[in-house]
C-alpha cells in the first residue's frame, strides 16, 4: 500500500433496493489532503462518507482505511454531520455535547475521567469556543454550532475529519471564520468537506472531486468543464476574477 494513502476506494458500487448511489467510485485520498467534494442534492456525497466510515456496505469493490477496514480504520476519524435539522430546544450544553465525542472511550455508563475532560478543553479551544463551553447549544448562531460539532469530533484526536456539508445552514460571515478554521487544521489533518456549494468550495479547498453517483477525481484542483456538466447535469459557464469562480447557468 502506498504509505501516503490514507483512504482507497476501488471500483466501490451502492445501491439502495436497487436504486444506484454510487457506481465504479474510485479514490484515493493522501495524508494532510484538502479534499473537496461537490455534486447536487441526492447525488451520493452522505453515501460516499458513509462508505468510508463503515457505515455503509458497499455491493462491490474494496475500501481501506489506513490499509484496514472501514470499521477498524474509523477510529482515526473524525465525523461533522449534517446539522440542519439540530433541535435548538434540546437542553444540552455545549461542554456535555464535545465531551459526547469520547463516549466511545469513557463507555456508556463510565464517568468522564481527567483525561476526557482535558481533551474536551483543548477541542474548543482549537476551534475557538472555549469561552461558551457553559451555554445551551441550541442558544449559539450556526457558525458557533458548527464549531462546536467540529471540537467534538477533534476529542478523539482524529488523523481524518470529514464534513458533510459544514455550511448548509450559516450566513456568508459565519462561513468565511470557519473556512478559516478549516484552514488552520488542514495542516494537521487529513480533511474531507462534501458540499453542493461550488462557488465557495473551489476557492478554498486543495484538490476537488465531482460526484453525482460517478465520481471524478484527477488529484487537484482543476475540473475538466464536461465532468462539471456531467455531475451536475446542466451547462456550466467558467470565469475569473483573480481567483476562478465557476458559475451554473440557470436550467
Amino acid at each position: 500500500m502506498d504509505s501516503e494513502a490514507v483512504i482507497k476506494l476501488q471500483d466501490v458500487w451502492v445501491d439502495y433496493e436497487g436504486i444506484p448511489a454510487l457506481e465504479a467510485a474510485c479514490l484515493t485520498v493522501r495524508q494532510y489532503d484538502f479534499l473537496g467534494i461537490i455534486g447536487p442534492n441526492g447525488g451520493g456525497k452522505s453515501t460516499l462518507l458513509k462508505v468510508i466510515l463503515g457505515l455503509v456496505k458497499p455491493n462491490k469493490g474494496k475500501i481501506t482505511v489506513f490499509g484496514d477496514t472501514p470499521e477498524r480504520g474509523r477510529k482515526h476519524i473524525g465525523y461533522v454531520p449534517q446539522h440542519s435539522n439540530f433541535d435548538h430546544a434540546f437542553p444540552i450544553g455545549v461542554w456535555d455535547a464535545v465531551l459526547m465525542g469520547r463516549l466511545h472511550r469513557a463507555g456508556l455508563f463510565r464517568r468522564y475521567g481527567n483525561e476526557d475532560r482535558d481533551a474536551a478543553k483543548h477541542a474548543l479551544s482549537t476551534v475557538g469556543m472555549l469561552e461558551y463551553r457553559d451555554r445551551q447549544i441550541g442558544k449559539l448562531s450556526g457558525g458557533q454550532r458548527q464549531r462546536v460539532l467540529v471540537a467534538r469530533a477533534l476529542t478523539t484526536d482524529p488523523q481524518i475529519l470529514l464534513l458533510d456539508e459544514p455550511t448548509a445552514s450559516i450566513d456568508t460571515s459565519a462561513q468565511s471564520e470557519f473556512y478559516d478554521l478549516l484552514a488552520e487544521l488542514k495542516h494537521k489533518l487529513t480533511i474531507i468537506l462534501v458540499s453542493h456549494d461550488l462557488s465557495a468550495v473551489s476557492v478554498h479547498v486543495e484538490k476537488i472531486a465531482c460526484l453525482n453517483r460517478r465520481l471524478f477525481y484527477h488529484n487537484s484542483k482543476e475540473i475538466p468543464s464536461d465532468e462539471l456538466e456531467a455531475t451536475y447535469n446542466c451547462p456550466v459557464d467558467m470565469i475569473a476574477h483573480g481567483i476562478p469562480h465557476r458559475i451554473l447557468r440557470e436550467h
